[in-house]
């Protein structure tokens, strides 16, 4: 037997209510907030990946799918969603229809990581993105959505941990400040932060292992080397956030783990999820339209897993919507009366009511029990007299009330009672 790819999951057709609650979900909010839908390919040159998300990360480093095409090209299956998105940007100069332009996108990524719960090797992200404003109410807008995302689908746990890591002109005396401390503690670093330490000594606050963990504890904080600008661009934002009412959490740990965040970056965390906690991050990335080959533009924005999102919710016991159910079954008594029922549900599907048939050998009894199992609002039992009169009766299988008349009546009785 040929089993499912290790860090994939199926969704299935009793879970598959779920995906579309959230999917619905997520384009009200969008709508709301006047953001558009991208859609970018599933496949990307390599270099993309590498100059967009930076070569010092354990994304580019050791979780892309990458492999040679048939003309010789690296390719890379989209490791996350928004050097895709930037790309898009750039090439089909998106710039010269919307400034700013606020867009939103549901995709699948791929990382070669550990599974674990919430963290598969094919997963599905929602993102959002505003390109071309520097401003903090840009930052306080994505924010916002996220948080009434969250809000609308009931989720009331989820912390917002903000910070700031300084622009690129604050960044080189922080970064020189991080090396002193780490060279000085250099017996204390992993192998993978050695590494790192000339490179991009940022990424070493946002390792997880023990002993690098316990020593950022005492690395210099980021907060004591902003320049002015980062300063006024922070203090507006957390402000932005208190006239808003959202609750947030000053956090110097908070670093994101992909190089092209500058300025704020953001979680927001669901303590249902224990250790892995962070359900959604962003953050601001004003140089990685440039660092791609466009013209200088600001950004922000930020993603989600959506795997990630439905285990919240699930842990969280929130109604996620219901199972969609065919409203009509049409029991046939014999195997005259399998047209005739097949047209009588196409008639209702043609009036919008969602109607299904007996497709296998099965008798009045096991047809019943078939609709039972399957949760239909109504049965039509189809036999000769029935088809011969062309009047039939509906049967309610919630509340036991019988209707009896043609099958205009029929859908007329159903669009009422619904």
């Amino acid at each position: 037997m040929i089993r499912i790819q290790k860090g994939t999951k199926d969704m299935l057709p009793q879970e598959a209510y779920k995906w579309h609650y959230i999917d619905e979900k997520i384009k009200s909010i969008t709508k709301l907030f006047g953001f558009l839908e991208i859609r970018t390919p599933t496949f990307e040159a390599t270099e993309l990946f590498q100059r967009g998300i930076g070569e010092t990360t354990d994304i580019v480093n050791k979780e892309m799918y990458t492999f040679e095409d048939k003309g010789k090209r690296s390719i890379t299956l989209k490791p996350e969603g928004t050097a895709s998105v930037v790309r898009s940007y750039i090439e089909n100069n998106i710039f010269q229809e919307y400034n700013p332009a606020k867009m939103y996108y549901i995709t699948s990524v791929f990382r070669y990581e550990r599974p674990q719960s919430g963290r598969l090797r094919e997963h599905h992200q929602f993102g959002v993105e505003i390109f071309g404003s520097d401003s903090y109410i840009a930052d306080l807008e994505v924010i916002l959505l996220g948080y009434t995302f969250f809000k609308s689908l009931g989720i009331s746990d989820v912390r917002l941990h903000i910070n700031n890591i300084g622009c690129s002109k604050c960044r080189v005396e922080y970064n020189n400040a991080l090396k002193r401390f780490y060279y000085e503690n250099i017996d204390s670093l992993c192998s993978i932060c050695r590494e790192r330490l000339d490179k991009n000594p940022l990424r070493i606050l946002d390792c997880k292992e023990i002993k690098c963990s316990d020593l950022n504890k005492k690395a210099p904080v980021v907060s004591d080397y902003l320049c002015a600008d980062c300063i006024s661009h922070k203090q507006n934002l957390y402000n932005g956030l208190e006239a808003c009412n959202i609750d947030y959490i000053d956090d110097e740990k908070i670093v994101r783990g992909l190089d092209y965040y500058t300025g704020t970056v953001f979680e927001f965390i669901s303590p249902s999820l224990g250790a892995q906690s962070t359900v959604c991050g962003g953050g601001r990335y004003n140089n990685l339209v440039s660092e791609i080959g466009g013209p200088y533009t600001p950004c922000v924005g930020f993603g989600l897993g959506i795997e990630r999102l439905i285990m919240v919710m699930e842990e969280l016991s929130l109604f996620i919507g219901e199972k969609e159910n065919p409203q009509v079954f049409f029991i046939n008594v014999s195997e005259k009366e399998i047209i005739p029922s097949y047209l009588l549900a196409n008639k209702l599907r043609k009036h919008g009511i969602k109607a299904d048939v007996n497709f296998l050998t099965r008798s009045v009894k096991a047809q019943m029990k078939y609709a039972n199992k399957h949760d239909f609002n109504y049965v039509i039992v189809v036999g000769e007299e029935e088809v011969k009169n062309d009047i039939y009766t509906l049967k309610s299988m919630k509340n036991n009330i019988d209707f009896t008349g043609s099958i205009d009546n029929i859908i007329k009785f159903i669009n009422k009672d619904n």
